[in-house]
């Protein structure tokens, strides 16, 4: 079940968010490399905002930071006080607050996807 991955190197988009979601002190952020998995995705980047203030500036975070490597998203599903979805074609990212995360199980559901260890930069 989500066994990490050492030696996978992640999309400059990846690492972007990821470093977005540390900056604004995401919590317990997890990408899932789908390649495996999944015709249609590549990477999920999961993340717990905890409040709706604070998954608000996620969601900006995330989109000011990829914007500035040229990138925007093909659709945004929310926000809501529970979850917001940002779609980036071939990556997805999950903003949850800690309920939704807990009750949707998007690692478990997706558990034959590695977990991939991305360090903030």
């Amino acid at each position: 079940m989500n066994e990490p991955v050492q030696a996978v190197t992640v999309p400059v988009e990846v690492q972007s968010v990821v470093d977005a979601l540390d900056d604004k002190r995401a919590k317990d952020i997890a990408v899932l490399d789908l390649s495996g998995v999944s015709d249609s995705l590549d990477w999920f980047v999961i993340a717990t905002g905890e409040s709706n203030l604070q998954l608000q500036a996620l969601e900006q975070a995330v989109l000011e930071r990829l914007k500035g490597v040229g990138r925007r998203p093909r659709g945004v599903e929310g926000p809501a006080q529970r979850w917001l979805l940002m779609d980036f074609g071939e990556f997805v990212v999950h903003l949850m607050s800690p309920e939704a995360r807990d009750f949707y199980d998007l690692e478990g559901l997706w558990a034959d996807a590695a977990v991939v260890e991305v360090t903030p930069r």
